[in-house]
């Protein structure tokens, strides 16, 4: 049995404490399956009996019995998340963002992962080619549910050009069977001006449309171009009037599909509209928000939640002043949030500053790949009250550190202004961010964040 289900931690006071699992022991078997990684351990622990055969460090046997919530986790942390190493990708495909990194950075930075494992526990989103048949059919088995899939095409010989992977071209065969199998699916497209849009793309909605009710929802999403290329597959960034016509493209299938199924399954990301310089749909397009993470609805989500949470926040005093540095194209969007904050709070003073991303090219928009270089560069001298409200998406998850390894320590001092870390993507926390309210304050005056407030347009 391999050490990666050795325990290295046991949460107080949860199930396996109280029957008295220690850490050091090696978990091997839950009600008589073998536990591989974190998928056994999720899916074998949910029952609410469970038997677990352990070995000491000593390598003698032993057997517990926990009576527990039905869905509650057994409180077992392991040497790492996955119990297991996780799965690189195995393909070369032409618009690969990782290949566009430069030159040293740290490490993590340069790993492609491809497992299933992680679509179904983190929404990682893979391409089908890593999965061995032993490993489809555990899917199957385990009703692992919903994974993401990046499909990019549907059409074999294209894919297989498209990732330069022979495997590749089984994409769709492999999507039926788990369609079959009734597994959920989420799928992306990253769109490549001339490749994989026009009649490609035409097919490749046909094509996933026709696996509907098991693949739940479609993101199109533009290709990221850093100016890091040389050597790569050449690949151009989507003019106004391309992004447009896609928009019209993928709109008509929506439409359609709208019309049959009474879902549109497809839609843009917000990137699409910005492009195309159009305006952004009603909340109420988007339905039930299924594509966030892929930046579809997210920019119209934001200004809900935060016109919602003005309405109801009372700031009391004016707040201190303060600066929002944010991707060049999420500026104009939290530019109107706070001039209807300083609408509610005349007294409120704050600016927004968009970074131009000078690190990876300047075709690269998004908040979430701002380096802390070009942050205090572009913000040395400027007017940034007495706070920096930066969101979370441009730090590594749960630390303080940027792209570029800059720390939110070094941007404070070389800025001279204390820096507040926003959650990204709520409008909740912006909006008491902006009013300079504690998260405490702020969350107690709202209501939950259920899915009425979230996304009922009416409100």
């Amino acid at each position: 049995m391999s050490v990666s289900t050795r325990i290295a931690s046991v949460d107080a006071g949860s199930p396996a404490a109280r029957a008295g699992v220690r850490p050091g022991e090696t978990l091997l078997e839950l009600s008589g399956h073998r536990v591989a990684d974190v998928l056994d351990y999720k899916f074998y622990g949910y029952d609410a009996r469970i038997t677990l055969t352990l070995q000491t460090p000593g390598g003698a046997r032993r057997t517990v019995k926990i009576r527990k919530e039905e869905g509650e986790d057994l409180g077992l942390n392991f040497e790492t998340y996955l119990m297991d190493r996780a799965r690189s990708c195995a393909n070369q495909c032409l618009f690969c963002f990782v290949d566009q990194m430069p030159p040293g950075m740290r490490k993590s930075l340069y790993f492609k992962d491809d497992d299933a494992r992680l679509s179904f526990l983190l929404g990682n989103y893979i391409t089908l080619t890593n999965l061995s048949p032993r490993a489809l059919q555990r899917i199957m088995d385990l009703r692992v549910s919903p994974i993401n899939i990046s499909v990019h095409t549907t059409d074999p010989d294209l894919r297989v050009q498209m990732l330069k992977n022979p495997r590749a071209g089984e994409c769709l065969a492999v999507m039926t069977r788990l369609a079959q199998a009734g597994i959920r699916m989420n799928c992306q497209v990253v769109a490549c001006p001339g490749l994989n849009d026009g009649p490609a793309l035409d097919r490749t909605l046909r094509d996933l449309g026709g696996l509907y009710p098991q693949v739940e929802s479609v993101a199109v999403v533009p290709v990221g171009l850093t100016r890091f290329r040389e050597g790569l597959y050449p690949l151009e960034p989507y003019t106004s009037a391309q992004a447009a016509a896609l928009l019209e493209q993928v709109g008509t299938f929506a439409g359609a599909f709208l019309q049959a199924e009474g879902t549109r399954l497809a839609w843009c990301s917000d990137e699409f509209y910005l492009l195309a310089g159009r305006p952004l749909p009603p909340l109420a397009f988007y339905e039930e928000l299924p594509q966030l993470e892929n930046g579809v609805g997210m920019l119209r989500l934001l200004q809900h939640q935060a016109a919602f949470a003005l309405e109801d926040l009372d700031p009391g005093a004016a707040p201190p002043p303060f600066a929002i540095a944010t991707g060049v194209s999420a500026a104009p969007f939290l530019r109107e949030i706070v001039d209807k904050a300083q609408a509610r709070c005349p007294g409120l003073q704050g600016r927004v500053y968009p970074i131009r991303n000078r690190f990876f090219g300047e075709t690269i928009t998004v908040a979430g790949l701002v380096t802390g270089g070009d942050l205090t560069a572009q913000l040395r001298g400027q007017d940034l009250g007495t706070r920096l409200l930066l969101p979370d998406c441009m730090l590594r998850a749960g630390e303080d550190v940027f792209l570029d390894d800059v720390t939110v320590g070094q941007v404070e001092q070389a800025l001279g202004v204390p820096v507040e870390v926003v959650e990204a993507g709520s409008g909740f926390d912006l909006a008491g961010a902006i009013l300079g309210l504690p998260r405490e304050r702020s969350a107690a005056a709202l209501p939950p964040e259920d899915e009425y407030y979230r996304y009922n347009p009416e409100r």
